[in-house]
């Protein structure tokens, strides 16, 4: 497949976890306040397993891997959602503490700085073609 199809399919889910993700964590701090980073965690494995379910049979479906599904559900959590789980929480600290944004426009600019990083690792290890 067309490295930009599936760059779009990718950011089409992406669209879809990102509003998942921004749902939670505004109804995590309206009905059960708390440490935005715990709600903010929270929020991203939702969104995390929510793709990794639509890339599997969406983005990546063309993609023949003989590994289970729960061998490619570790991979992701290693890669998409370590690098979802860690920058999120990072960038969305600064954004909040110090640049004083919003916080669902700082969890906005948190998905979106690491989408490019997760396009990358799903391509090239979680979903790569032929993978053992």
């Amino acid at each position: 497949m067309n490295t930009l199809i599936r760059w779009s399919k990718f950011n089409a889910v992406g669209v879809m976890g990102m509003m998942l993700q921004l749902t939670a964590l505004a109804m995590f701090e309206r009905y059960a306040p708390g440490h935005y980073l715990v709600a903010s965690a929270t929020a991203v494995e939702l969104a995390i397993l929510h793709n990794f379910v639509w890339h599997l049979h969406y983005t990546w479906r063309d993609r023949a891997d003989v590994s289970a599904p729960l061998v490619q559900l570790v991979r992701f959590h290693l890669s998409n959602g370590l690098v979802s789980m860690v920058g999120n929480l990072a960038i969305l600290r600064f954004l909040v503490q110090e640049a004083r944004l919003p916080l669902l426009v700082a969890d906005s600019v948190a998905i979106l700085f690491c989408s490019l990083v997760n396009f990358c690792l799903g391509d090239r290890w979680v979903f790569r073609a032929n993978a053992a």
